[in-house]
């Protein structure tokens, strides 16, 4: 009997240099594990705000509009590290003009599993729960594109994998140019009464999604 073998569709590191292998074969998503303790007090500051910030530009542009709304001498560490991540992506992409989103996030946001239409994008939850995710074997993909619920798309939820606080991610979306990898398959986590998580994505410009 023929049997069918699912490739690893992920790859995770201590160091950001792990981001960039998303370009390869059959890797739709790239985690870079890291410390948030760094980030805790900013963190839980901008919670306490219920920041929304969104820009769209190069990085100099998205730079100066940020810091218009988040001192950077109080929130050091957050800023610094939103532009080490932009010139990351600027190296991982090619691209020069981004759309970028930091915001408190209080509802429940893309509840399904679903991919992205765009090429890729980078999450990193600052505060609160991580991304949801799913590796290859895990995916009913005909229930994922005929647009049923999770306990269809999922084939087993004791097996769905979840990013730590503070790691950041790129993820494969529907437009990434290889078409032979496929999108990966993500939803936010859900949050209880009371809870907030502070979130950071960044995509290309010519894309614009809001999950």
């Amino acid at each position: 009997m023929k049997t069918t073998t699912i490739v690893e569709n992920w790859k995770k590191g201590l160091s950001a240099e792990i981001l960039r292998d998303i370009h390869q074969k059959d890797i739709n998503i790239a985690i870079y594990n890291r410390n948030v303790n760094r980030f805790e007090k900013d963190a839980n500051a901008l919670l306490k705000r219920n920041i929304e910030f969104k820009s769209s530009g190069d990085i100099t542009t998205i730079l100066g509009e940020i810091t218009k709304v988040i001192n950077v001498d109080e929130f050091h560490m957050i800023i610094k590290d939103i532009e080490h991540l932009l010139s990351l992506f600027k190296e991982i992409t090619g691209v020069k003009r981004f759309q970028l989103l930091i915001a408190t996030i209080n509802t429940n946001m893309c509840r399904r599993f679903h991919t992205d239409v765009n090429d890729l994008r980078i999450l990193c939850t600052y505060a609160g729960e991580g991304t949801l995710w799913l590796t290859e074997d895990n995916i009913d993909r005909k229930a994922l594109n005929t647009y049923q619920g999770n306990e269809s798309i999922v084939i087993n939820k004791d097996d769905i994998k979840q990013v730590e606080t503070g790691d950041v991610i790129i993820l494969k979306g529907t437009a990434y140019q290889n078409k032979t990898t496929k999108a990966i398959v993500h939803r936010s986590s859900t949050i209880e009464k009371s809870e907030k998580r502070l979130l950071l994505r960044i995509d290309t410009e010519e894309f614009i999604k809001t999950c």
